[in-house]
């Protein structure tokens, strides 16, 4: 396989770049594979514990993904839900924010808002068992995506860690994963700014 021929960026000619921008459609085939990437990893999350819970990290992204989808969510929600914690094993401290970056080219402004402030707002259900505030989310009542964030957690976050659940599996959800990754990144009939389709289509 042919290489560039430098070492540093800085010393990269005109063929080098367009090697790597066009040579064998490498990049254009390694940004096809995100999605199959995702759920690579999102199936070895199986195997993880979530430390003192009943279920799985899998479990869990999949039991909110199909409570989305339960909910007549549409497939931004229902895939912003699936990948919500896949963070907790690479950035546990900051694994919301991660899971965000993940979406955030691909899906509706709200979805990517939620999913970054839900580990904030999922305090408010046992952060003064800590000692900490449970209210912390208030700072963000004026916020276009505050009650989407609100009944994120509520409905499909929370909610999710029931072993006795009947949830579907990740082949099944597969798909939509592939369809949202497939999408022109960052295009803004998708990212739609500004837009709160709140967390279901079916009335509360």
């Amino acid at each position: 396989m042919r290489t560039v021929t430098f070492t540093q960026m800085k010393d990269g000619t005109e063929e080098d770049w367009k090697l790597l921008s066009t040579g064998g459609n490498r990049e254009k085939k390694y940004l096809a594979g995100t999605a199959d990437r995702i759920l690579k990893e999102m199936n070895s999350q199986g195997d993880e514990e979530l430390a003192g819970y009943k279920v799985s990290r899998l479990e869990h992204g999949l039991q909110a993904a199909t409570r989305a989808e339960a909910d007549g969510a549409d497939v931004d929600w229902i895939v912003s839900a699936l990948l919500h914690d896949i963070g907790d094993g690479l950035a546990p401290q900051n694994h919301a924010r991660f899971a965000a970056e993940l979406l955030r080219p691909f899906v509706r402004e709200e979805c990517a808002w939620v999913i970054e402030h839900h580990g904030i707002f999922q305090r408010y259900y046992y952060a003064h068992y800590y000692g900490g505030n449970r209210e912390e989310r208030k700072r963000f009542e004026d916020n276009l995506y505050y009650q989407a964030c609100v009944d994120f957690c509520e409905r499909w976050d929370q909610s999710s860690f029931d072993p006795d659940y009947e949830t579907k599996s990740l082949k099944h959800f597969a798909p939509m994963v592939r369809e949202v990754f497939s999408r022109k990144a960052f295009d803004p009939k998708i990212t739609r700014k500004g837009v709160s389709t709140g967390v279901s289509s079916k009335s509360k």
